[in-house]
C-alpha cells in the first residue's frame, strides 16, 4: 500500500523544520509528501524545500484557504491512500504506521488522535478546557477527527465532495459530517498521535474559538450544541439576577458540575499542588472566556449566513 502525506501551511517558519524532522523520523515513511502553502510571507516555502530536500513537493497558491490547499494537495497526490496533517504539527514517530492500520484492515477512514503542546501553566489550563487528556475519553462511534490526524481512501474524500472551499474554517468537521451521513467505515486509531500548538495568548485563543464557532454557523454545524450553550448561560444570568437564593444555588451547583471534568484534567496534567489549586480557579474562568468567544462567533456567523441567504434569494 502506497500513501501520500498531504498538508497545508501558512506563515509557520518557526515550526516547519520540526514538522519535517518528524516526517523524516517516521517508522513507516510516506511514499510522497505534498505541502500546499497558502501565501506565506515569512519564508516558509523555502524552509520546507531546504528541510525536506527532494522528498517533499511544495505547491504555492497565494490566497488558498485550508480547504483549497488540501484539495490541491490531494489532486496532486499520486496515490489513493491519503494521510493528512498540518505542517506546524509534530508527528509521533509511529504516527503514519499506526494511522494506516485501520485502512489496511478495510476502513474507509482512519481517525487519528492528537494532543496539545503546552508551554507553562496557562496553556496547561487552556488545554484542559476543551481537549481530551488521553484517548480513553474518546467514543469512537461519535468521534469527529481533526485533519491534523486523519487518513482516508481517495474514494472517501471524493464521496464527500472534497473539502468545502467556501468554508474558511471548520472544513474538516464538514467533511466528517458527510462521512457519517454516508455511513463510511470510520475507525479510531488512538496510537496515531499528532502534537499541535495552542494559541500563546488569551486574545489569540478567543479569536480561534470565535472563528471556529462562526464557521459552525456558516456551515450549519452543531446547532443543538450552540443553542444549549446560549440557553445555559442565559439561565445562569437570570439566576444571578434573581432575588431568591435557590436559583443562585442551582446555578452555582451547575457551574461546579460543568467545570468538574476540565478541572480534573488540569489536576492530572499538573504536578505542583500550587498549580492545581490555581487551576481550580483559572480553568472555570477560561471556560467562560472561550464560551463567550463561541457565542459571539456563532451569533455573527448566523448573521452572515442570513445575509447570504437573503442576497441569494
Amino acid at each position: 500500500m502506497k500513501v501520500s502525506l498531504v498538508s497545508t501551511v501558512k506563515d509557520a517558519s518557526a515550526h516547519v523544520e520540526e514538522f519535517v524532522g518528524s516526517v523524516i523520523a517516521q517508522t513507516r515513511a510516506p511514499d510522497e509528501v505534498i505541502v500546499v502553502d497558502g501565501g506565506s510571507t515569512d519564508g516558509t516555502p523555502d524552509l520546507l524545500r531546504r528541510a525536506g530536500a527532494d522528498s517533499m513537493t511544495v505547491i504555492e497558491e497565494r490566497g488558498a484557504n485550508i480547504a483549497r490547499g488540501r484539495n490541491l494537495a490531494i489532486a496532486a497526490a499520486a496515490h489513493d491512500v491519503i494521510a493528512v496533517t498540518d505542517a506546524d504539527c509534530v508527528l509521533d514517530p509511529r504516527w503514519l504506521e499506526r494511522i494506516l492500520e485501520p485502512i489496511e484492515a478495510g476502513a474507509d477512514v482512519s481517525m487519528g488522535f492528537y494532543l496539545p503542546i503546552t508551554d507553562g501553566f496557562l496553556q496547561g489550563c487552556m488545554a484542559s478546557v476543551n481537549l481530551p487528556l488521553d484517548a480513553s475519553e474518546i467514543d469512537p462511534a461519535s468521534f469527529m477527527p481533526s485533519a491534523r490526524s486523519v487518513a482516508f481512501l481517495r474514494d472517501s474524500i471524493e464521496a464527500a465532495g472534497g473539502y468545502p472551499e467556501w468554508l474558511a474554517i471548520g472544513e474538516d468537521m464538514w467533511v466528517n459530517h458527510r462521512w457519517r451521513e454516508l455511513g463510511l467505515d470510520m475507525r479510531f486509531a488512538p496510537e496515531a498521535v499528532v502534537r499541535w500548538r495552542l494559541r500563546p495568548t488569551l486574545r489569540g485563543t478567543w479569536a480561534q474559538y470565535f472563528r471556529y464557532a462562526r464557521g459552525d454557523a456558516h456551515a450549519g454545524m452543531f446547532p443543538e450544541r450552540h443553542a444549549l450553550r446560549f440557553a445555559v448561560y442565559g439561565g445562569a444570568v437570570a439566576a444571578l439576577a434573581s432575588r431568591r437564593r435557590w436559583p443562585r444555588a442551582f446555578a452555582a451547583a451547575g457551574a461546579v458540575a460543568y467545570a468538574r471534568e476540565p478541572v480534573r484534567r488540569a489536576w492530572r496534567r499538573m504536578l505542583d499542588p500550587r498549580d492545581r489549586v490555581a487551576a481550580a480557579i483559572v480553568v472555570p474562568a477560561l471556560m467562560g472566556w472561550i464560551d463567550t468567544a463561541k457565542m459571539a462567533g456563532y451569533a455573527i456567523g448566523l448573521v452572515d449566513r442570513g445575509r447570504r441567504i437573503g442576497q441569494a434569494s
